[in-house]
């Protein structure tokens, strides 16, 4: 039996085309651990890299998507038997290594982490690589000693993936969630995730002084640009900002007057290449503080045929919360 999967296929030196293609189990990489791909999901980077709007696929043929959530088939890795419920997020999924759209795929053994009891393979895509990077965010801020008694936490992004998930995580733990989109017809659903105020994109989205009226406890951010640098701007003496995205532009135009005047400190946050025993932690503090009653009014289901055009609606925008796609 083939193995439907998305395949990035280039075209020329220059280009490459994205279509559905049916592999032998031969086609897949020479790793010892097959798994049988149960759900996935469609993150920012899926959607660069499915659209061409992005440089994320660095050879080629490439079986996209970043996230797995599946069973193992068999394997050669002593750590990893059949039937083991297994989540894979990052490692260079889609971009250096075969990827997550695909019926079956081989794996590293280091790539996999044990999925959580009470986390279904469907639950663990709504959370996702966006999931677990909200989770990261929030750690950041704990290990930097923000709690819910210093103040308001900004989230940018906040319909995104990891805004709307950390919007859920630091709503439950107790903080007054701040949440800033450009697309106020979400505002009502932004606060039934746990927002105590919606705040308008285009009040961060511009020129930053060098110093802002302090208002942010913590900032988790997921867009970068300009509006992290005013947040910076905005930030409380001692405060921490979390910054893990780049949609709105990978420069930062600020200066150290935040840093050295106010002690603000910004910490970069990768999910990519964590390590095993990050991962693990952060997802058993998924399973123990996210709201999965919440996390299933974020989910829409998404069939393995409408990657594609779901990833093109997410570009220009027209999507909210995660998108959870059924491969078997």
């Amino acid at each position: 039996m083939g193995i439907k999967a998305l395949v990035a296929s280039a075209v020329g030196e220059r280009d490459y085309d994205v279509s559905f293609k049916e592999l032998a189990e031969d086609d897949l990489p020479d790793l010892p651990v097959l798994v049988e791909v149960d759900y996935s999901t469609i993150n920012y980077k899926d959607a660069l890299a499915i659209t061409k709007k992005g440089r994320i696929v660095r050879r080629f043929p490439m079986i996209l998507g970043v996230d797995i959530a599946g069973t193992v088939i068999n394997s050669n890795d002593d750590r990893w038997n059949a039937g083991d419920k297994i989540i894979v997020n990052g490692h260079g999924l889609s971009e250096t290594e075969q990827g997550a759209y695909a019926e079956r795929q081989r794996l590293n053994g280091d790539w996999i982490t044990k999925r959580p009891d009470g986390i279904d393979a469907r639950q663990a895509m709504a959370i996702g690589t966006a999931g677990y990077t909200a989770m990261l965010c929030v750690q950041a801020l704990e290990n930097n000693s923000v709690t819910p008694d210093n103040g308001e936490i900004l989230v940018t992004g906040a319909t995104g993936g990891v805004g709307s998930v950390a919007v859920m995580l630091l709503a439950k733990l107790g903080y007054t969630v701040c949440a800033l989109t450009g697309r106020e017809e979400h505002s009502g659903f932004l606060k039934s995730l746990g927002a105590s105020a919606i705040i308008p994109r285009d009040e961060l989205d511009r020129d930053a002084k060098p110093l802002e009226k302090e208002r942010w406890a913590g900032v988790v951010d997921a867009v970068g640009g300009k509006i992290l640098a005013t947040a910076i701007a905005q930030t409380k003496y001692g405060g921490t900002v979390a910054a893990c995205g780049l949609a709105g532009g990978f420069a930062l135009s600020s200066t150290v007057m935040p840093f050295i005047l106010r002690g603000v400190k910004l910490i970069g946050v990768d999910s990519v290449m964590a390590s095993g025993e990050v991962r693990d932690d952060a997802w058993a503090r998924i399973a123990t503080d996210l709201d999965f009653d919440k996390l299933e009014d974020l989910v829409t289901e998404i069939a393995f045929d409408d990657v594609p055009a779901t990833c093109a609606d997410l570009m220009e925008g027209k999507t909210k919360g995660r998108l959870v796609v059924k491969i078997n």
